[in-house]
């Protein structure tokens, strides 16, 4: 199996690469160019900055052999992007904004081994039942929304409002796993080995 290097800082993502079976793997966080042009979709945003994280990290890695996993998340409620929230205030504003209402959580995944470079998004419909405003403060109090993007975790408390989800789970959280696993395999990475578990 070829070197894999995760060109990402997420405890998160490196909790979903170990559920499926990747445990061996090196970290490189690059500082990469996460501006973006507003005019695309957020599909194309994603994957314009998943492709920046990828190429900063072959430029310093320095094995041509190794297959580099980069990705960027986003939030996007009526195509506009919600970041991490910088106050309690605004993300109240967040949770306010997503109440009952269905949002879209985009990531591009870029994987890259030698001068092969290959990119891909991942889109997943979120839907939130409708929010009291004590249910927001109670959340936000918890601290849970200021570290995340759209202000809620889906593997945490923030379970509680979601009413359904179209497409990958494990997208919401960061990193989608089947897309993530075609493409390893692609690159020569094979996750299902055949071995039992100890």
């Amino acid at each position: 199996m070829p070197r894999i290097i995760l060109a990402s800082q997420s405890p998160r993502r490196r909790q979903l690469l170990g559920q499926i079976g990747l445990t061996d793997f090196d970290i490189l966080v690059p500082d990469a160019d996460e501006s973006y042009d507003p005019s695309l979709t957020p599909q194309e945003i994603v994957c314009s900055i998943s492709r920046k994280k990828a190429e900063a990290a072959r430029a310093l890695c320095g094995d041509s052999d190794a297959v580099i996993l980069a990705a960027d998340t986003m939030v996007f409620l009526d195509g506009l992007r919600l970041g991490k929230p910088h106050s309690e205030a605004e993300a109240f504003q967040m949770l306010s904004a997503l109440s009952g209402r269905e949002h879209l959580v985009c990531t591009g995944v870029t994987m890259c081994r030698g001068d092969r470079l290959e990119t891909r998004p991942e889109t997943t419909a979120v839907r939130f039942a409708s929010l009291s405003e004590e249910d927001i403060r109670r959340y936000i109090a918890t601290g849970e929304p200021m570290d995340k993007a759209g202000a809620y975790g889906i593997q945490g408390l923030a379970a509680l409002f979601v009413t359904g989800i179209a497409g990958d789970y494990f997208n919401v959280m960061g990193l989608p796993l089947h897309l993530v696993g075609e493409m390893l395999r692609s690159f020569g990475v094979e996750l299902l080995s055949g071995r039992a578990e100890p």
